[in-house]
């Protein structure tokens, strides 16, 4: 699966995503900085889903009403690193199919998800 890492998801994750065998862009390495818009862009270009803690893309896809590839908003703060890295690769893993062109929220214990209307 093509992933598009926004810069406020942890290394750890990005690097666990693609030792899991997920094709993974993180913006941190190439585009550190730019503004939601433009991460959003990036992700429908690589035709990728986006991983972010952000709660503005929420602004951006239901209020703006932006295309998107898929949103998957990571809101786990309180848990240790190692159980974020393993709830969002189980989420990745579980509903792969589900998630394309959904907004889905990731919290812990629960997978939410949204299809695009």
């Amino acid at each position: 699966m093509n992933l598009l890492a926004d810069e406020s998801i942890g290394k750890s994750i990005v690097d666990e995503l693609r030792q899991n065998g997920h094709n993974v862009l993180y913006i941190a390495e190439f585009a550190p900085s730019i503004n939601d818009e433009a991460v959003l862009h990036q992700a429908n270009l690589n035709r990728a889903l986006l991983l972010t803690e952000d709660k503005d893309f929420g602004e951006l896809v239901f209020r703006q009403g932006l295309v998107h590839m898929g949103v998957v908003l990571i809101r786990l703060s309180g848990l240790s690193l190692p159980a974020k890295v393993t709830s969002v690769s189980t989420v990745l893993a579980n509903h792969e199919d589900e998630l394309l062109e959904a907004f889905s929220v990731i919290s812990p214990g629960r997978v939410r998800i949204r299809r695009s209307s």
